[in-house]
């Protein structure tokens, strides 16, 4: 280290000279002395490094009067960095309205209002207040789950996921699962049901081919080490042409016949006929009872439109026996979840209003006549904002559910079509307008496809204030 570089690490202020600072006060009293004074210490020793690399613009900072304050400032920022929170808000244009990555379902502000109220006090969580003592935290909304599915009694755990591998691990360690070779599916994530059964210390037993599985493939496959024979909402493909698959009446009634339950992953399982609400048709948890199902699987966060949560409904008998499972408790949700999903179950008892009330299903119905009329709205500050890059139009798309709900039906949409001006190095020029979007204070997530960015209007909500931070 040369002379010069050690006086100038030697003049640096001190920490604590600079926590005295008037620059630094507001920083302090709002985020608290500890969190500036970790940034000052690593601000400083950024500064000793740089001066050791031998930095003439910082060795021409270092002589200057406004240095302390320029010191100060970049502390306070760095400060505010730390403790600002990492999840923010965004707006989902990407044309997929259930998006895993993006928190999947809005709740209503029922629900909203509801987790409020218990996030603030105590609350009857496990509390019988009848009786004055221990209670069932399943019991807020199992008698709802039952009510609007037709089950005999449910539990509910922190994820779909979750619900599969505590009814495998309930009722089928050590033996064999029955499940179609066309239903080995791969969820988010690289989630695999072979996986997932492997997991919970069952064996998986594929019968059928890829495309097409009969009845005699479930009876022939039956044996003393069958625990339970499974079914798989194929919810995030579908095999098309020569395929067949075996109703789930018929293939309740062979595994009834050898004593055995059988269990349905609906996946993003729904409650009610979307056809009502101008959607396709999806499978209904009611369903699948009806054809004498034993036991449903399906997922909160998804059609369902609550919180993230895995139900189990079904036969009384074989729920008793998952909530005496110890995993139970450790795949149990808390009380915020419930009170959001309980609000959310709510709704449905009234479906002449549930398009209006619930967020996901609002999104998903939604006129294409208002979505044309909210991309008119914001079309001119959209073509203002990118007025020197790209070319903006209003075009037709399609939405789609998303979460591995209904994969092949797309719903009518309107998007915003932003196509960069010049072809010389367009895709560079498309990702840096999709960065663009990002960096805006609410970031702004659209797709890239065939050399435009699209933002698909059908979830935009609030297009004044979308507009305000393009103008801003």
């Amino acid at each position: 280290m040369s002379s010069t570089s050690g006086k100038q690490i030697r003049n640096l202020p001190a920490v604590d000279k600079l926590l005295r600072a008037e620059e630094l006060s507001d920083a302090i009293q709002e985020l608290g002395r500890e969190v500036v004074r970790e940034a000052a210490r690593d601000t400083l020793a950024r500064l000793r490094r740089e001066i050791l690399r031998g930095n003439d613009n910082l060795q021409r900072e270092l002589q200057t009067l406004q240095f302390q304050n320029e010191l100060c400032l970049e502390i306070a920022t760095l400060a505010e960095s730390r403790s600002a929170q990492s999840l923010v808000p965004v707006f989902n244009l990407t044309g997929t309205v259930i998006h895993t990555n993006l928190g999947r379902a809005a709740l209503p502000e029922s629900a909203i209002d509801a987790v409020g109220r218990v996030s603030r006090q105590a609350i009857n969580l496990e509390y019988d207040l009848t009786q004055g003592g221990r209670g069932d935290r399943d019991s807020h909304v199992e008698d709802l789950i039952c009510e609007l599915t037709g089950a005999e009694a449910a539990t509910v755990v922190n994820n779909n996921a979750a619900a599969v591998v505590l009814v495998l691990t309930t009722l089928a360690v050590g033996r064999d699962v029955l499940i179609s070779r066309g239903e080995m599916v791969e969820i988010g994530g690289s989630f695999r049901i072979p996986e997932v059964m492997g997991s919970a210390g069952c064996h998986l037993k594929e019968v059928g081919a890829t495309n097409r599985t009969h009845l005699a493939d479930y009876e022939g496959a039956i044996d003393d080490d069958t625990a339970l024979l499974m079914k798989v909402h194929t919810s995030n493909y579908e095999i098309m042409g020569f395929a067949n698959s075996v109703a789930e009446s018929e293939i309740a009634d062979v595994a009834h016949s050898h004593g055995l339950p059988f269990v349905v992953d609906l996946g993003s399982g729904t409650l009610i006929n979307l056809t009502r609400f101008g959607l396709p048709r999806e499978p209904t948890v009611e369903d699948s009872l009806l054809q004498g199902v034993d036991l449903v699987t399906f997922s909160g966060d998804k059609l369902l439109g609550g919180p993230q949560a895995g139900v189990v409904a079904g036969n009384k008998e074989l729920i008793a026996r998952l909530k005496r499972n110890p995993l139970k408790r450790a795949l149990r949700v808390d009380k915020m979840t419930l009170a959001a999903l309980s609000s959310v179950l709510q709704l449905y008892r009234n479906p002449s209003t549930l398009s209006r009330d619930l967020p996901i299903l609002r999104d998903l119905a939604r006129d294409i006549k208002e979505i044309a009329a909210v991309a008119e709205q914001i079309l001119p500050c959209v073509k203002q904002y990118v007025a020197d890059q790209a070319e903006v139009e209003v075009s037709s798309c399609k939405s789609q559910i998303g979460s591995g709900a209904l994969p092949v039906d797309l719903i009518e949409s309107i998007a915003l079509k932003i196509t960069p001006r010049s072809l010389t190095g367009a895709d560079r020029q498309l990702k840096d307008l999709a960065l663009k979007f990002r960096k805006l204070p609410v970031p702004v997530l659209g797709r890239l496809h065939d050399g435009s960015l699209y933002l698909d209007l059908r979830c935009l909500r609030e297009p004044e204030r979308f507009c305000q931070q393009l103008s801003d």
